[in-house]
């Protein structure tokens, strides 16, 4: 029986890119085709619930588009003190959270807060572990002690 790969060691960094998840931007793609014949069945009279519809599916498909063209990112999460990167650019408050099989990375940079969502298909198993615990690591040595002095 082959033995598994040893783990990572703890002193690496976690590094990672982020690009647009084909997922999302299909989702975005269906839910507009699907825009005027939810709009259409409401009690909307028919001209203003297809209209409306119409100009929902446009602005849904005009949203997809622009987040199909957004730029990647890198992120980088050191295991020292240092601040976590993304894009080479040190930032504050380094959140993440998991919602099932979707990953939100969160951040404040320049005093506004920036995030990005990960979908599976943008970030494998292994790497959202590798993700979850090089940023537990890294918020746990940043907070200040948590006892008394």
């Amino acid at each position: 029986m082959p033995r598994p790969p040893p783990s990572s060691p703890g002193s690496a960094p976690c590094q990672l890119e982020w690009h647009p998840s084909r997922w999302q931007y299909r989702a975005l793609i269906a839910m507009g085709a699907l825009m005027p014949w939810a709009l259409g069945s409401t009690d909307l009279p028919a001209p203003w619930g297809l209209a409306l519809g119409m100009v929902a599916m446009a602005g849904t498909w005009w949203e997809a588009r622009r987040y199909a063209r957004r730029p990647g990112c890198l992120f980088l999460i050191p295991v020292d003190d240092a601040p976590a990167q993304v894009d080479d650019a040190p930032v504050d408050e380094l959140q993440m959270r998991q919602r099932g099989p979707l990953v939100q990375l969160a951040w404040r940079y320049e005093g506004r807060r920036h995030w990005r969502l990960f979908w599976p298909d943008t970030l494998p198993q292994g790497q959202a572990r590798e993700l979850r615990l090089a940023v537990r690591a890294h918020c746990i040595s940043r907070s200040p002690p948590a006892v008394a002095p």
